[in-house]
């Protein structure tokens, strides 16, 4: 494939991607083809290569139903294929030894000094990094998600206390999103965006 043929294939991808609320039921995205969306959704990019994203994949029917009124009943997590719980590492810099394990002894000091100096000094950042990271994870597994034919859809609307309570998910681990992943039941409405010179400033405002 050529290089101008990858580049219309990415656009095509990123502009395809709508959010997609009703899903086609009992859709079962094979184990290998949903661990390939996965794998290219840690490939996405970290602060000092923490990664710090978790995902919690809810498949079984029973525990997407149990997910329903967390979420506000909003059907699409009972009628996706899959549940994708976002999670962001509240302590990722704890994995800071294992990610640099195979760097040279000066490198290694180097990076945890300033990874455990950041964490250590400025209360915000365990918080700040783990969402902002996470995100970025959540964004590359719509986009993959899309490129093997399946449609997402970001959520917000759910119950985060009851959401940890009801997964036991540890302390260690804020939600950030839910990610249903499946198959279109009706086309996704293309929204409108607002002008580049809205969004757009350019050296200074």
């Amino acid at each position: 494939m050529s290089q101008v043929e990858q580049q219309q294939t990415a656009e095509q991808v990123i502009l395809s991607r709508h959010s997609v609320r009703q899903y086609q039921r009992d859709v079962v995205i094979p184990d290998a083809e949903l661990n390939e969306i996965l794998e290219l959704a840690v490939s996405a990019p970290s602060s000092w290569n923490l990664q710090h994203w978790r995902f919690l994949v809810i498949r079984e029917q029973a525990n997407k139903d149990r997910l329903l009124p967390i979420a506000s009943n909003q059907q699409q997590v009972s009628d996706a294929s899959a549940v994708v719980v976002v999670l962001g590492d509240l302590q990722a810099n704890l994995t800071a030894p294992i990610v640099f394990e195979k760097a040279t002894p000066e490198v290694r000091d180097t990076m945890l000094g300033q990874i455990n100096g950041a964490y250590a000094n400025n209360p915000t950042v365990a918080r700040d990094e783990a969402i902002r990271n996470a995100s970025l994870a959540a964004m590359q597994l719509m986009l993959a998600a899309r490129a093997k034919g399946y449609d997402t859809v970001p959520m917000g609307g759910y119950n985060p206390a009851a959401l940890i309570q009801e997964f036991n998910i540890p302390e260690r681990y804020i939600p950030v999103m839910l990610l249903p992943i499946g198959k279109a039941a009706s086309p996704a409405r293309a929204t409108e965006r607002l002008p580049l010179s809205d969004v757009v400033i350019h050296e200074s405002f």
